[in-house]
């Protein structure tokens, strides 16, 4: 089977939004929003009629959709709110008066849509993915427009009868779809792994290699405030379980333990857990490669930045070499929790962080330790299930951004201590497994909070 070669772009991969999921939060606001859009587009005698906007969840969007705020997401979406610009406050506020109804234009009407108007639909929904909405816009019982959407993970979103939604050319200069065919193009141009992604990058956003750089910068940035924004906030987060914040009370822990051995790890649990408690409050995280996942990356790079003093130009080496292999999941098996597990959230970041460890460490090293730490990465997550308490993103998931961090760092030291040679597993074969474990899984350890820790502290 021949696969297309990879055409994502670095910034869709490190997308930046609302907590506390990509695919429940990011990648429904995406499809409604895209709904709105082309709801402007019809003709006016159309929008005239209209007069009710239905919209029904399916899949893990269902199931966990509440925790999740998949409803808020929504909303948001129809009234023309866009991720990265989303006021995370008055995101939470949407939808907590149940009797609130929201203004949406369409044409020169306007169309009122409140909590009764978002189904979750708990029947299964034959689509080619978990995740499905379907969309519709409505004169009484007549639908005069409907859309179907799949929120394939990590805010990517597919809409019915389209190629995925990704913005740029289909063309790049240097084609790979596999690891083995990326080390391909490396060896026959002679070119880095750096020199490769930015090439490809340009051609696919038509960015310069400035504004590729600078964009990369923002994203670190945007990361690095989550992190330092956790590390001061806290007190109880959002939902029915009532968890505290650990990250303030684990980085004063650290500050006081410099002097030991362990403050090193102390420190990085607190960076992760910082980012993903404030994922889990709805604040605005980036996506590496999801939202569920989105405590690793950031932890491993402030970890990078003010404990290693990387600088920039390496920081950057280093995000380039943790998106290929975000890439390689996507598109190879998948970075969706409905359809890995978590194995395809925590397991991708684990392995993007232990390839950025790498990079970093080892600028001259080549793509041989990289792919090596990567591959440990994920094999030492394959199988791992994903069973969120109350479908929040809370337990067991915000430790388990610190344990996949962690996990990275053991990767790398792995993958850099001895020959990378040595290694017996390829990356492409780890990847086949991890699609082949996650098409095995049962549905109930995929994000829907029916099996497992899920169901183990019903107290909470």
């Amino acid at each position: 089977m021949i696969i297309s070669p990879i055409t994502t772009s670095v910034f869709d991969l490190f997308k930046v939004g609302p907590g506390p999921s990509s695919s429940h939060t990011i990648g429904p606001m995406k499809a409604a929003l895209d709904f709105r859009q082309r709801v402007a587009q019809l003709l006016p005698d159309v929008q005239q009629r209209a007069d009710a906007i239905h919209v029904h969840l399916y899949g893990s969007l269902s199931a966990t959709g509440k925790g999740h705020g998949t409803d808020r997401a929504v909303v948001a979406g129809l009234l023309g709110w866009q991720p990265e610009t989303t006021d995370p406050v008055a995101l939470l506020k949407l939808l907590r008066d149940p009797t609130a109804l929201y203004a949406v234009p369409v044409g020169n009407a306007i169309i009122n849509v409140g909590p009764q108007h978002i189904h979750f639909e708990r029947v299964r929904y034959d689509s080619p993915y978990h995740n499905t909405m379907v969309i519709r816009l409505a004169a009484g019982d007549e639908t005069l427009m409907a859309e179907e959407y799949y929120s394939i993970g990590g805010g990517f979103i597919i809409r019915k009868g389209e190629p995925e939604i990704v913005p740029g050319s289909l063309s790049v200069p240097y084609p790979y779809a596999t690891m083995t065919e990326l080390k391909n193009q490396l060896t026959t141009h002679g070119i880095t792994l750096d020199e490769l992604m930015m090439a490809n990058e340009m051609a696919l956003t038509g960015r310069s290699r400035a504004e590729v750089n600078q964009r990369l910068d923002q994203i670190l940035d945007f990361m690095h405030k989550a992190v330092r924004r956790g590390l001061k906030q806290k007190g109880i987060l959002p939902g029915s379980i009532k968890l505290s914040r650990k990250a303030p009370i684990l980085f004063q822990q650290a500050k006081g333990m410099s002097q030991s051995s362990d403050s090193f790890l102390i420190f990085l649990n607190a960076y992760c857990l910082a980012a993903s408690e404030e994922n889990a409050a709805g604040g605005i995280v980036v996506t590496a490669p999801t939202s569920g996942a989105s405590g690793v990356i950031p932890g491993l790079t402030f970890l990078a930045k003010h404990h290693f003093h990387y600088d920039r130009p390496t920081l950057r080496s280093g995000m380039l070499a943790a998106a290929v292999i975000g890439f390689l999941v996507k598109q190879n098996a998948s970075i969706s929790g409905a359809e890995m597990g978590c194995m395809g959230e925590i397991g991708t970041a684990s392995a993007m962080g232990a390839a950025f460890l790498t990079r970093c460490a080892q600028p001259t090293g080549g793509i041989g330790p990289i792919e090596a730490a990567a591959e440990i990465g994920i094999e030492h997550h394959l199988g791992m299930t994903c069973d969120p308490i109350g479908g929040y993103v809370q337990i067991p998931c915000i430790e388990r951004n610190a344990m996949g961090a962690v996990k990275a760092y053991n990767a790398y030291l792995l993958a850099t201590s001895g020959a990378a040679s040595f290694q017996k597993i390829s990356l492409d074969s780890v990847i086949k497994v991890m699609k082949a474990t996650g098409r095995d899984m049962s549905t109930k350890y995929k994000e829907t909070s029916e099996a497992g820790l899920a169901l183990s502290a019903t107290e909470c």
